[in-house]
């Protein structure tokens, strides 16, 4: 538990005026971005701990706790779900409940004070270290390393602190860890892209930081394709976001087959395809299965496509061992191999041509002036 008091940080503490003004300028911007977003972080840890603190309250005057508590939790997550959308699932409240649990004293209710020092984004991966040592040492390491998620996710994951305690040249583990997170530390857009800080504050996600142009222009036509195939495609979400206790993820399309009666994912990569991606796939489908599948809807399907054009292109994960049932009803609606190929590089021939257009078009605008 980290015991010094917090130092609030005014930007204008942090400017330093340089020969380019650009530069100022934009160190500025991104640092009030940074730090708006987050304090509008620190917040929402506040609001997830007093959530996780009143309904352990309540759970200590139910005569029989454990199912007194899950049941609370169910009507909660019914209620506030049907009032303020997506954030308040069971998951989610487990979460702000064990959050309370294993940081009991983060904030003095008596006086009304917070000690809240990082964003729910790092206290959600704190929850994920069951010892309470390694768990205070890593909060205590986040804070005045000033640790991205992304950093402190991957330090947890490689075993850092047991790594660091048991070394005999810390300053080499040390600097080790330093190299391999140096982007993750350098991400100026890691807080604007946390779709948990949108969906708190009420907002759409901007999918504009997750997808280059030509992925952009690929998946909406690849949209449009399949509902011209007139095969059963209901269009459903196009960048759904799934979260699970690590990582946040994207899918590119989702569409429901009502002839086939089951999901249709669909990824797209701008390289050749990897069995990364089809893992990837294979773990999407399995989550879209126990989260989203009704009882008497089929194992959701999932197409990986890539946009070189090789015999990899398509690539289809059925599961739960019902291949042999679904295999020939599968073919019969889904775009072939070759019609997807074809529908890419139609596509890629498009995009290019239109980025050439608009580089004509530019010279001859700048020429005229």
């Amino acid at each position: 538990m980290i015991n010094e008091k917090i130092r609030k940080i005014d930007i204008m503490a942090m400017y330093q005026k340089s020969e380019n003004i650009l530069s100022d300028i934009q160190n500025i911007i991104e640092t009030s971005q940074r730090k708006a977003y987050h304090a509008v972080d620190t917040i929402l840890s506040q609001r997830n701990w007093l959530i996780g603190y009143r309904i352990a309250e309540e759970e200590i005057d139910g005569s029989d706790r454990a199912e007194y508590g899950a049941n609370i939790i169910k009507r909660l997550s019914k209620e506030l779900t049907a009032k303020y959308g997506k954030g308040y699932d069971r998951s989610n409240l487990y979460h702000y409940l064990r959050f309370y649990k294993e940081f009991p004293q983060i904030v003095d209710t008596v006086r009304r004070q917070s000690h809240i020092c990082l964003t729910w984004s790092h206290y959600r991966a704190l929850l994920q270290v069951a010892d309470s040592a390694a768990r205070n040492w890593y909060e205590k390491e986040a804070y005045e390393q000033t640790w991205s998620v992304r950093t402190l996710q991957r330090n947890i994951n490689t075993q850092y602190y047991y790594r660091i305690l048991q070394s005999q040249h810390k300053e080499l583990v040390e600097q080790e860890m330093i190299e391999k997170t140096s982007d993750f530390q350098n991400d100026k857009l890691e807080f604007i892209k946390n779709p948990v800080i949108a969906e708190f504050l009420g907002l759409s996600f901007n999918t504009d930081f997750t997808e280059t142009e030509l992925e952009s222009s690929i998946i909406s036509n690849i949209q449009k394709f399949l509902m011209e195939l007139g095969k059963g495609y209901a269009f459903v979400a196009r960048q759904q976001h799934i979260k699970t206790e690590k990582e946040d993820y994207f899918i590119d399309l989702v569409f429901y087959n009502y002839i086939l009666k089951c999901f249709v994912l669909i990824d797209l990569k701008t390289d050749k395809i990897t069995h990364q991606d089809v893992g990837q796939m294979d773990m999407y489908i399995r989550m879209y299965d126990e989260l989203k599948k009704g009882a008497d809807d089929n194992p959701t399907l999932g197409i990986v496509l890539c946009t070189e054009t090789d015999e990899d292109i398509a690539r289809y994960s059925i599961l739960h061992g019902n291949e042999q049932l679904f295999a020939s009803k599968y073919k019969l609606y889904l775009p072939t191999e070759e019609e997807l190929r074809n529908e890419i590089e139609t596509q890629k021939t498009m995009f290019y041509l239109q980025q050439r257009e608009r580089t004509v078009r530019q010279k001859n605008s700048e020429g005229s002036k």
